[in-house]
Formats: structure tokens, sequence, C-alpha cells
């Protein structure tokens, strides 16, 4: 009988000597695939000593470490649902989502473990464990008196798998639910098209609570049973360094910046590696140009989002083309794209419009919101996926702009809504407007721009340091303006593409 698991697809692909080096980390620890094994089966058993009800959630936000990868095994291995949740998430948001979500188990660091607690006792949680990146905590001294054998969880290719947070552009984060089948049909797809081949080495230095780093990176290197080099945090020095021993980085467009900055980045440095993948945000033409120049490597861009995982990609093999910068290329085998008019009927090439998608790899819905995964598909079964782009003459894809507004500052997302809503609850503040404008880093930040109510005195820099508490860094405006009124169209309408406009050159 068929086991589902992507675990079980991920096992299947270990090599046939366990005792070799599966992850090494910076300070030099190593794993073997044997260790990946027996950790995940002994997590795995804790799990299942809990008594959990079928498809129970476990929500996670620690600091990045081999043993929160191995937790992220383990919950698929025992069939559970796992939850990832960005280290940066303040006590406002926490407080949603465990709401939400009411996951059975939270684990999280021990530092935040008093008031992480509390939350989760509030939201019904029955167990909350801690895992710090120094390999201590209570998860792991529970599961140390467990098996090291464990029989991997049957599953289905429809069973949910992970539930992922995206925040909504109206109102509060939408938890975007995605199958073993959906997250297995695009590791495989992408092992053949991203040209996978025994003996490559993967550089994981993105954050595991985000598609990037969690699926597209780790599923990768493990249905290849790639070996790992292990960068708790990104390095720029350490990056290059590394290239020596490896053949795969992922990153956004911020890290390659900030490579492109270290002398030490040359074509020797790079001369053993076979791929550089950018995504998560948009890769400027500039860079993409003097990556080439500096190392001889074209990055390969695509394009992807936590509802669908990978959709598009530039080609890795050359005879199926070329990597275009300014493109995030083809759609992937199996996936379906098109870009539809106003009117949703679907627009010759070379048309911009809204992009809609359909495929294995494209979620079930959206947790617990039934009306709102009705809105996001249409009547045929695609998927709107709120950008907006075409499709060239030569069949390549191009992202033109995000629909609602959407900010990517550093390749995470930020909704502007949410921000608003923040700000809006602020003694004195009548209404207020966030919007992305260019920055030389971060590739776009936000800038907020607020009306007081009459009678009231805002200062810009007070309302900035009043939501560090309580949102993520990432979403904290970079800059505040406090105005008389703002920008509308004749419908009352904010007109925000005034405001972009206004302060576009703030961070030049």
């Amino acid at each position: 009988m068929n086991n589902d698991n992507l675990f079980a697809a991920l096992r299947a692909a270990f090599p046939a000597d366990l005792d070799s080096a599966a992850v090494e980390t910076e300070e030099g620890a190593v794993y073997s695939w044997r260790d990946l094994d027996r950790a995940t089966a002994m997590l795995a058993n804790l799990l299942d000593s809990l008594d959990l009800q079928p498809g129970a959630r476990i929500a996670v936000q620690v600091e990045k470490s081999v043993e929160a990868m191995l937790l992220y095994l383990a919950t698929l291995r025992a069939g559970y649902v796992f939850l990832p949740l960005n280290t940066a998430y303040q006590s406002a948001e926490i407080d949603y989502f465990l709401g939400d979500a009411e996951p059975a188990v939270v684990v999280c660091s021990a530092r935040n473990f008093g008031w992480v607690s509390k939350l989760a006792f509030k939201a019904g949680t029955r167990h909350v464990f801690t895992l710090d990146e120094d390999r201590s905590g209570s998860l792991l001294e529970r599961a140390a008196h467990h098996s090291d054998r464990h029989e991997i969880a049957r599953k289905s290719p429809d069973d949910l798998a992970a539930i992922l947070y995206t925040s909504g552009t109206t109102g509060r984060s939408k938890g975007a639910m995605l199958s073993h089948g959906n997250l297995l049909s695009n590791a495989r797809v992408l092992k053949d098209y991203w040209g996978w081949k025994p003996g490559d080495v993967l550089i994981h230095a993105l954050p595991i609570f985000h598609v990037h780093g969690l699926f597209v990176a780790l599923h990768g290197a493990l249905i290849n049973g790639s070996k790992i080099l292990w960068l708790s945090k990104f390095d720029p020095k350490l990056v290059i360094g590394k290239m020596r021993e490896a053949t795969v980085f992922m990153g956004v467009p911020t890290l390659y910046v900030r490579m492109l900055a270290e002398p030490s980045l040359t074509r020797e440095a790079a001369k053993n590696m076979r791929l550089f993948i950018a995504g998560s945000a948009p890769l400027l033409l500039e860079t993409f140009n003097e990556w080439r120049e500096r190392t001889g490597q074209a990055i390969l861009e695509r394009y992807g989002m936590s509802e669908t995982i990978m959709l598009t990609s530039n080609p890795y093999d050359p005879k199926q083309g070329e990597r275009r910068g300014g493109t995030v290329g083809f759609p992937l085998p199996e996936v379906e794209l098109r870009v539809t008019g106003d009117d949703g009927a679907e627009l010759p090439r070379g048309e911009i419009g809204d992009i809609q998608v359909r495929g294995p790899n494209v979620f079930k819905g959206y947790w617990r919101m039934e009306e709102k995964t009705k809105e996001e598909f249409t009547a045929d079964g695609w998927f709107k996926t709120g950008d907006v782009g075409k499709i060239d003459e030569s069949g390549y894809v191009h992202i033109v702009g995000r629909s609602k507004d959407l900010i990517i500052s550093g390749g995470y997302n930020v909704y502007p809504a949410e921000i608003e809503g923040y700000i809006n609850e602020l003694p004195g503040v009548a209404e207020s407007a966030l919007v992305g404008v260019p920055h030389p880093d971060f590739g776009e930040v936000g800038v907020a721009v607020v009306i007081p109510k009459p009678g009231a005195t805002l200062d810009g820099e007070a309302i900035i340091s009043q939501l560090k508490g309580r949102l993520a860094n990432f979403k904290i405006p970079k800059r505040c303006f406090i105005v008389g009124e703002l920008p509308r169209n004749t419908m009352g309408k904010v007109q925000k593409n005034l405001l972009r406009e206004q302060h576009r050159g703030l961070f030049a």
C-alpha cells in the first residue's frame, strides 16, 4: 500500500551510506543521515506519546537550528500539521495565530516561554515546549527518552502537511493549507527542472519559517540526498567562502546585493558553484547583470507564493532557453498559468493582466475561511494570485506589479492593510496609508502617511516607536509623515500611486 507522506519520499532519497554527512553547521558540527533518521523518530515518538487528535497543529516559533529542521521533519513523519511562525512576530501577532490555528503543541525559544505559554494556554494548547539554537530546551530533553525507531504515519496526497500564515491585504493573516501532495509534487518537479544531481551540496542561509528556506531549499536537498552546509544566518563573507565546498545557493535579492559588496566575490570563488537561485522579491536587472559580470554565472530567478510553492522558473538547462533577467521564466511542468483581463477572459501574449494558476502544487484553501477561499478561486478552479503581469512573445512570465499594494521588503511580505490597522488604533490617529518605496538594500520598504484627529498632535518617530513592540521589525515603516489630508479619487479611495510617487526618492 502506497504511503504519500512527504517524509516517506524524503526518507527514501537518503543515500545508501547513512553514516555519510547530511548536514554540517558553521561551527563544524556534523549530522549524518542516520542521525536525521534517529532524531526525527525520537521527536515523532514524543509527539505520538502526547495523544494528539488526527490533524493536530504543531506551532513553532524558534531560532534557526538543525534541531528546528528535525522537528519539522518529525511533524511530517508523525502525520501532524506543521505551523512555522516568523521569529520576528510579537505578542499581538502570536496571540492571533494561536487563537486562529488552535495548535495542540507550541514550541518556542526559552526566553519567550513566559509570555508565549500564557497565550498558548489561553488558546487551549495543552503542550508548550522550549527549543534553543544551542540544542537545549524541554523538547529535546523529553524526546531523549523515546525510541529511535518509528513507523512513518500513513498519509494520502490530500492530507494536510503544513499551514503557512500569509498576511491578508484586508484585515488579518490567512492560513494557507498545504498538503503532502502539494509539497511533494513541487519538490519532484524542481529536482528535475533545476538539474539536481549526485554530489550536489546546498548552502542553506535562509530562515526556515518561510516557503523559500523550509520547502524549496530544504526539500530540494533532501529529495536529492544532498549534503547541506547549514548557516544559522546569512553572512556574505561566510557564504562566499563556503562556495568552494558547495554547488547550489538559494537567496533573496538582498543577499546577492550584499555579496556583490564583498571584494572576495570573484569568478575563482564561485567556480565550483553550479546554480544560484533568487526569489521571494523582484531581482533588479542591475543585480542580475553585475552578478554575471563578477562570477560568470547567471542567477536563475523564479516565482512562487505561500499558497502555491513554486510556479515558474527561468530554465536551468540551456536547451530549454536562456535565463533572462527581469523575468521569472516559464510555468513549471505540471503548472498552468494564464493572464486574464477584468472580465476574466484570457489575454493574448504581451498584454498585462491578473495572473491565475492551476496545478498539483496549488493549496487546498485558507484555514477556516471557506468564503475567502471561494473568492480566491475562479469558477473553473484557477487560483487568483493577486499579482499582475504578462507573458511575452517567447513565453517568459514578467511580474509587473502586485495588486492590492503588497510590499516585499527583504524577501518578506508586508501587507499595508495590516499595518494601517495597528496605526489607526493609536491615540490621536484619524487615518493612515502605508506605501512601498524603493530601497537600495531591502528592495522596498514601507512609508506611513498619517492624518491626525482634530486637535491631536502626532509625531512620526513616536508612531514608529509605538509599533516596535507590537509588530515584526520587517513590517515597521522606515519613515512616518504627518499630513493634513490624503490624495483621493472621486470615489474617496486613497490614491496610493500618488503617495508612492511623492516618496519614491526618499532612500535613493
